[in-house]
């Protein structure tokens, strides 16, 4: 097959995609022509005091997930070693401690370079008007092919714009503490901020800081966006 066909094919299955399973296939796929061992593709959630990170899809081991927390894959997904559509991509070396970036700290790379990810590299992709982050890694240092991994940024996004109810989906999973879905759930029955109160045995103020950070999670505008969004979502 020439170079030509086989990207021709690349984005016809990138075309064809329908399910996480088939998303996971081509991310598999792609990785791999890359020269990448692991992937792994996540949304990062913004809250007051943390961000949290929804993963899509990966084949990343459990274990390392639980190990490094998913904190940390937060942090390499918003620094700068991050790259944007068209710019070269930064490694981040997890076998060269001393030397690596500041943004992991020793043993984080221990755990990462133990775990077969030698050589990390994150891209962002941007997909209509959301956006998603790719991490791949290599067992081995050096052994990622550069401009295949530019190409694999634009065929991810590609992909991605191709089922967007994924990418929702992960945005959506429920971002809300217990307390905060609560006082939801009593606002979408017609309770007011003080009858929830009594009912939570809060004050009044405890409670709209509760329903104000429940909007500020859902990017909504206003308590009955909020609300809109949580029972789309199946939260309440």
């Amino acid at each position: 097959m020439t170079t030509l066909a086989a990207q021709e094919g690349k984005s016809a299955a990138a075309s064809n995609l329908a399910t996480r399973g088939d998303l996971s296939d081509f991310l598999g796929r792609a990785c791999r022509d890359c020269g990448a061992d692991s992937y792994m593709l996540v949304t990062v959630l913004h809250d007051q005091d943390k961000s949290d990170v929804r993963i899509i899809s990966s084949n990343w081991i459990y274990d390392t997930i639980q190990a490094i927390g998913q904190g940390l894959i937060a942090v390499i997904a918003q620094s700068a070693y991050t790259t944007s559509a068209g710019l070269r991509p930064r490694s981040i070396r997890t076998d060269q401690a001393s030397a690596g970036p500041t943004i992991l700290s020793s043993e984080q790379a221990f755990l990462l370079h133990r775990n077969g990810h030698s050589e990390l590299y994150c891209m962002r992709l941007n997909v209509v008007r959301s956006h998603a982050f790719l991490l791949v890694s290599s067992k081995l240092p050096e052994r990622i092919d550069l401009q295949a991994l530019w190409r694999l940024q634009l065929q991810c996004s590609y992909a991605l714009a191709q089922i967007p109810h994924l990418l929702a989906g992960a945005a959506h999973q429920d971002p809300l503490s217990d307390r905060e879905r609560e006082c939801l759930l009593w606002v979408s029955e017609g309770k007011t901020t003080d009858e929830v109160a009594v009912i939570l045995g809060v004050s009044s103020n405890t409670v709209n800081s509760y329903i104000t950070h429940a909007i500020q999670k859902f990017a909504a505008s206003n308590r009955a966006m909020a609300i809109a969004t949580a029972i789309r979502n199946g939260i309440i």
